[in-house]
């Protein structure tokens, strides 16, 4: 009896895979030198693939339900070994089981900034991160080109990669969408529609589909988010230079008060010095202002004459005016013909 108990270990006549949750992909059903019995039912569920691997070659993939393993159910596998159809008896075979479910919720995100193209910023850093969907959908293309033998394959042996083709099409993206920078925070969802479509095909190349992509955020590197931060107050006041001036010493008054209230009575010297400083910007401002106003509102490639400097102007404000105006040019706020314009008229003065 314990004999002919020992003889029917070795023939498996059920193989089904019920999942555990943690996450895997590919599971191999642990043959430990048995053979299936003929006859045997294989039963998939649904979201699931079965595949049989023959002496390393794909024999045959089965959907779900409940398929009685016979020369009838197995034909490629029957081709293989050359069975006779009246052949009756236990075969070896791999197999292995594919979870087709949506993996949800996975995560990529920019490491480092991605340069891109905009047509209002020129070159731009760009950071940006949200998560996707995908699927199993050709799990014969997954399993010779992925999974391979392996026990076990899961999501976290793939990430890396995944997340890795994402990136690689962030620029493409942009470039489909059309949508300047400074309007994707408001088209997310286009954005995360053309990276999809940009990504989609590397996914079928290995078996998967892309189900979703979602953009949680986009945001510049902190030095451009300055500069974006300046043309937005320059938004708020109409993109008017003087009242932008007045805009930037309001935002300059809070902190100029925590340093008196900070200085205390030995400070007295400190707080004189700010005020004469927070007096020589607003002047500087308003130099500023004449200079700046056609170059920065009519945005054409031939600026106006530059506004002459005002009366008594000292050198020392004059070449303050001028490290400003190369500051702003740097940032790409002003053209180059723009700004040695307008340094010859300042040059001028020290004549």
């Amino acid at each position: 009896m314990a004999l002919m108990d020992f003889i029917k270990k070795q023939f498996i006549d059920i193989l089904e895979w019920t999942e555990s949750g943690d996450g895997t992909l590919a599971w191999r059903f642990p043959m430990a030198g048995n053979e299936i019995q003929y006859g045997g039912s294989l039963t998939v569920r649904e979201s699931q693939v079965a595949v049989f691997v023959n002496e390393g070659q794909v024999a045959d993939v089965f959907g779900p339900g409940m398929h009685k393993l016979t020369t009838q159910t197995l034909p490629v596998l029957t081709y293989l070994k050359n069975w006779d159809k009246l052949f009756q008896s236990p075969f070896k075979s791999d197999v292995y089981f594919f979870s087709t479910r949506q993996q949800l919720d996975r995560r990529w995100g920019t490491t480092q900034p991605v340069t891109i193209r905009d047509k209002d910023f020129g070159a731009v850093r760009l950071r940006a991160f949200g998560n996707y969907a995908y699927a199993i959908a050709d799990a014969k293309l997954f399993h010779t080109s992925i999974s391979g033998t392996r026990d076990r394959y899961t999501v976290d042996d793939l990430d890396g990669q995944l997340r890795g083709l994402m990136l690689q099409h962030i620029s493409d993206a942009v470039a489909q969408s059309g949508v300047p920078f400074l309007d994707l925070a408001a088209n997310q969802v286009e954005f995360a529609k053309q990276l999809q479509e940009a990504t989609a095909t590397e996914f079928v190349k290995l078996g998967l589909v892309l189900a979703s992509v979602t953009v949680q955020n986009v945001s510049l590197p902190e030095e451009l988010q300055k500069v974006l931060d300046q043309k937005i107050g320059m938004g708020m006041v109409g993109g008017d230079m003087g009242k932008f001036m007045q805009y930037q010493t309001a935002q300059a008054i809070p902190k100029f008060a925590e340093g008196a209230a900070g200085g205390g009575g030995g400070g007295g010297g400190s707080v004189v010095g700010d005020a004469m400083g927070l007096g020589a910007g607003v002047a500087l401002g308003q130099v500023m202002a004449q200079q700046l106003s056609h170059g920065l509102q009519g945005g054409g490639a031939a600026a106006a004459p530059a506004a002459a400097a005002p009366a008594g102007l000292k050198p020392e404000e004059v070449m303050a005016t001028i490290e400003k105006l190369a500051d702003l040019k740097s940032k790409g706020i002003l053209t180059e013909d723009e700004f040695t314009a307008k340094k010859a008229e300042l040059l001028k003065k020290l004549v």
